[in-house]
């Protein structure tokens, strides 16, 4: 090699080709890295078979995996050989000879260095092309899979006469095609241009024609394609319309034709539609012609006309004829809206009734008796008892429940009862020690199910429960306790092989044991976990010697992932509820099949209708679908996940839904039929939470049937802000039990309440029979109050509550030291012509880390009481003594106490705080006897205050005559005076 500078005695640099052995070092570091890369696709793609097949849903894998190639391959190939046609079409209509001027000199160049190379470019060209139109085209999976298996719905849409099926199953495929023959007809065009330019077709310097006869011949073709492609497009538009968005109202994402879109967006769309075929043929003829004089003036044509019939005269028609008179002209499409909408989201069979919000009885004792036959009114709120849940029921630190607890039904002495129920669910984060053998191989599984009675509380304010202790035991019988699946279970566990699971402690130590399901995956394969160590990025799977034979690994564990994953084309609902089933634990799960192709239906974004204040302040309370945009929706499937084996089951639910028969049709034998669902599984179905929260949001305007009070916007409700609660969100609804004032006996049912938007008072009350089975299933029932009279909301319950002095001093007290008060679920019942109001009220506080019921808070026609128990507060309301909510069992109930000699409020209060103070001092020393004890003193210190306060009114004591205008409502203690 020649000098590079170093001078005679500088140092001689050899440069030369690497030695052997570094070449092939070099080559064999390339094929291993080549071999990686593909081994950890392969992994990925292996992981996933195996798990489809070990739930016995490979067909939903295959299917997908199939349609997703076939996709890629047609569509990638059609995009390649067009593209590819036509610079191969370009090239060969070349001229024979190039201009001799500065800019193809320049070109020839370029042309001289890419000529031993055309068909490699070309070859590059159209793969990348082909590959990137492939893997759009793949994507589209679920739309070619609802075209070609489309159910008709049996319903027409009121403007053009078609199917729905057209518009929610053949309109989004024929514009995915309409979309990429746009694509490649636009590649296409400049793919050719640029090959013509290059080889002298088309010139921009050079002296002479700017494009030859062939090149315009062949771009003339390609744009005639381009615009006829555009005149398909406007005789689609003209469809759909039917399904297009508009903010008709501020709070309405309005779908369907309006006045405007009928006689003018419509004949528009007809016009440029003939226009854009006129066009294209101009185009067409030039290839006889060969000049671009009429293709462009037809094309600025076609361009004016869609700024002046397809923009302007709309406008024109919207300002001049509908904005003066719009009602009167929007009034008959706003009709078409208000059917299709409630078809859509199930609300057409809604009831609504005028509701006085007033008591129609002054019996005040055959009130007190009604109560109980009208709902079983639930005290323990599940969003607030999941810590007492945990405090009493958790045993060990690696056992936790859900932060929000589920209401279910189970029977009783032969009567159900609401019951508040929870697993105890595997907690990684408080086993002893953590490791990889500990978290993924001896702490994998929860153990059995929690329950408490929904309508009652113990003495100390905790809950009464069902089913309890570890093992459970109690009212549900035997059953798996062993909880491998569940919402809290997010990582993977290795179970069966010769490393023995954490079962559960006892008095005796710890017990032991191995999973004996067919769940998950084996790993005896060595490839299995070759792929499984690449897939969780843990070598250790490979080669640790706690997996042998019959290891088996479990992932996807959550029922909202499983059921995702074998069922992609449904809409999971936020919350999975667990239920024991015929000796099992089983996860109960609510799934929808979603469109947002229904014509004149209003679209609603899922995310935000289904948000309350519950999913705002609590992340394992998630929210469907977030921010999907549908305008049908169906709970078409009810799932279940076996919280031992982690099978999934999806059973069809709505029989007539067209969408899951299309779901169907494309994934056949995934679906099992209705009538497989077992009497023990059918009395734990319920009606979903999502789906009622949608509807609710929609009937907030939906509830009226006519055009012009919709369009005048007098009747617009909307759900209020959850008082208890300072998210900001929307009440959540409740499950209870009650019987609204058209049925003969109580069924389980949500509820909610509406009020007139920007006000506080109370519109209406509504409630959807929950309970699956019977003949009233889905029904919802709407009790629409007076607009000429005030009657209380949730937010002005909740501050009449606060806002009373007796009561607020009350409050004060339970918040003395460091307590905090947390209110429970305000749950609203109708009861006789008036709104009868339950809140129960928790103290959390002291040494103690959990919310015990402290009190409760009932209000009814303007009477108040806040009452240790619900009997009590219901008596002091209905100034009316009745049958106990609940038979009084050993400790349900709290003992009277003693009346005290001292009749002035001034003692009476310093005793209160004197025994709260003592409370205190009991709860940091976990003395609980004397907890109770100075528990006891303060209900007798507070109901001697009260007596004192009635007395020195001359009201006669609680319950003694009835009120006068001005008196303070009785059931609570009075403020302590001042000295």
């Amino acid at each position: 090699m020649p000098d590079r500078g170093g001078g005679p005695s500088g140092p001689r640099i050899r440069v030369g080709r690497p030695s052997r052995r570094v070449r092939t070092l070099l080559m064999t570091l390339g094929v291993l890295a080549v071999l990686g890369m593909a081994f950890t696709m392969f992994a990925g793609f292996w992981t996933d078979w195996l798990w489809y097949r070990s739930v016995n849903y490979s067909s939903v894998f295959t299917t997908t995996l199939w349609t997703k190639i076939g996709l890629f391959f047609v569509f990638g190939v059609l995009m390649a050989l067009a593209v590819g046609f036509n610079i191969w079409l370009a090239h060969r209509l070349r001229p024979p000879l190039s201009a001799m001027s500065m800019e193809q000199q320049n070109l020839d160049r370029y042309r001289m260095g890419i000529a031993p190379y055309k068909k490699w470019l070309l070859f590059g060209i159209t793969a990348l092309v082909g590959l990137i139109a492939g893997a759009s085209a793949s994507g589209q999976w679920r739309t070619w899979l609802m075209w070609v298996n489309g159910v008709p719905f049996g319903q027409k849409d009121p403007q053009f006469k078609l199917d729905v099926s057209f518009y929610a199953f053949d309109l989004p495929w024929y514009r995915f095609l309409l979309g990429f023959g746009f694509a490649a007809a636009i590649l296409s065009v400049i793919a050719a241009a640029l090959t013509h330019y290059l080889y002298g077709g088309l010139r921009v310097t050079s002296p002479g024609a700017r494009a030859t006869a062939a090149a315009t011949g062949h771009l003339s073709v390609l744009i005639g394609v381009f615009v006829a492609l555009k005149a398909v497009a406007y005789w689609l538009d003209r469809y759909g319309l039917a399904v297009k968005s508009s903010d008709f109202r501020a709070t309405d994402n309005w779908t369907g034709l309006r006045y405007v879109d009928a006689n003018a967006y419509l004949p528009a769309k007809t016009i440029l539609f003939c226009i854009a075929v006129i066009c294209a043929l101009l185009f067409f003829a030039t290839i006889w012609r060969r000049t671009w004089q009429l293709p462009v003036i037809g094309f600025g044509l076609m361009v004016l006309s869609a700024i002046l019939i397809g923009g302007l005269y709309p406008a024109i028609v919207q300002k001049f004829q509908v904005q003066p008179n719009e009602q009167a002209k929007e009034a008959p499409y706003v009709e078409k809206n208000l059917e299709a909408t409630r078809q859509a989201y199930g609300i057409d069979g809604t009831k609504v009734t005028d509701y006085s919000g007033t008591g129609n009885t002054e019996d005040k004792t055959k009130l007190r008796d009604d109560v109980g036959s009208t709902a079983s009114i639930r005290i323990m709120d599940p969003n607030i008892v999941s810590p007492t849940f945990q405090q009493l029921q958790q045993i060990r630190n690696y056992y936790a429940f859900p932060e929000n607890l589920d209401v279910d039904r189970y029977a009783k002495d032969g009567k159900d009862q609401d019951t508040v129920i929870g697993l105890r669910e595997i907690n990684l984060a408080g086993i002893p020690k953590k490791n990889w053998i500990n978290n993924h191989f001896r702490y994998t599984h929860g153990y059995g199910v929690v329950a408490a009675e929904g309508t009652s509380a113990d003495a100390q304010g905790r809950p009464n429960f069902t089913e309890s202790d570890l093992p459970s035991k109690g009212d549900l019988g035997t059953y798996e306790q062993r909880v491998y699946y569940g919402e809290k279970t997010t990582t993977y566990s290795i179970v069966g092989g010769p490393q023995k699971e954490i079962d559960y402690s006892d008095d005796n130590g710890e017990k032991t044991t191995s999973y004996k399901g067919d769940s998950g995956v084996n790993l005896s394969n060595p490839v299995n976990r070759a792929a499984y160590a690449v897939a969780f990025g843990e070598p250790q799977i490979l080669y640790s010697g706690a997996i042998g034979d019959g290891s088996r690994i479990l992932y996807n564990r959550t029922p909202k992932e499983r059921v995702e994953a074998v069922a992609p084309w449904l809409t999971i609902d936020g919350d999975a509820y667990p239920a024991v089933v015929n000796g099992q634990i089983q996860w109960i799960v609510d799934a929808y099949t979603t469109t947002n192709g229904y014509p004149y239906s209003s679209r609603t974004t899922l995310g935000d209708t289904t948000a309350d204040s519950l999913t705002a302040t609590n992340d394992n309370r998630a929210v469907v679908a977030q921010q999907n945009q549908v305008n049908y929706i169906r709970n078409s499937v009810k799932a279940t996940v076996d919280a031992y084996t982690g099978e999934v089951k999806l059973y069809q639910w709505d029989t007539k839904d067209p969408v899951l028969k299309t779901w169907m049709k494309a994934f056949p034998n995934t679906v099992e039929p209705k009538s497989d669902i077992s009497k023990d599984l059918m009395d734990h179905l319920r009606y979903p939470q999502d789906l009622f929260k949608v509807q609710r949001e929609l009937l907030t305007r939906y509830h009226v049937k006519d055009a012009t009070t919709f369009l005048s916007g007098s009747e617009v409700w909307q759900v209020p802000d959850d008082p208890t609660n300072r998210s900001g969100s929307a009440v959540p609804p409740y499950y209870l039990s009650m019987k609204m004032p058209d049925q003969q006996a109580q069924a389980f049912s949500l509820t909610t309440t509406f009020t007139p938007t920007g006000r506080d008072n109370l519109s209406a009350f509504m409630a959807v029979d929950a309970e699956a089975g019977t003949g009233d299933y889905g029904r919802i029932r709407i009790l629409k109050l007076p607009t000429n009279t005030t009657v209380n909301g949730p937010k002005q319950v909740q501050s009449q509550f606060n806002s009373q002095e007796d009561i607020a001093e009350s409050i004060r007290l339970l918040r003395g030291g460091d307590s905090e008060v947390e209110y429970g679920n305000l749950l609203t019942v109708p009861l006789d012509g008036g709104l009868l109001y339950v809140e129960p009220v928790y103290v959390r506080g002291g040494g103690l880390k959990y919310p015990l019921l402290r009190k409760v808070l009932v209000t009814y026609g303007g009477q108040t009481a806040f009452e240790n128990t619900l009997d009590e507060a219901l008596n002091k309301v209905f100034g009316a003594d009745g049958p106990t909510t609940e038979p009084p069992d050993e400790g349900d109930t709290t003992t009277p106490p003693p009346t005290s000699d001292n009749p002035t409020v001034q003692q009476a209060l310093e005793d209160a705080q004197k025994a709260f103070d003592a409370g205190q001092e009991a709860l940091k020393k976990n003395d609980w006897e004397a907890y109770g004890k100075a528990q006891n003193d303060l209900e007798d210190a507070l109901r001697r205050a009260e007596d004192a306060q009635s007395e020195a009114s001359g009201t006669g004591g609680a319950g003694g005559g009835e009120s006068k205008p001005g008196d303070k409502p009785s059931g609570s203690p009075s403020p302590k005076p001042s000295s």
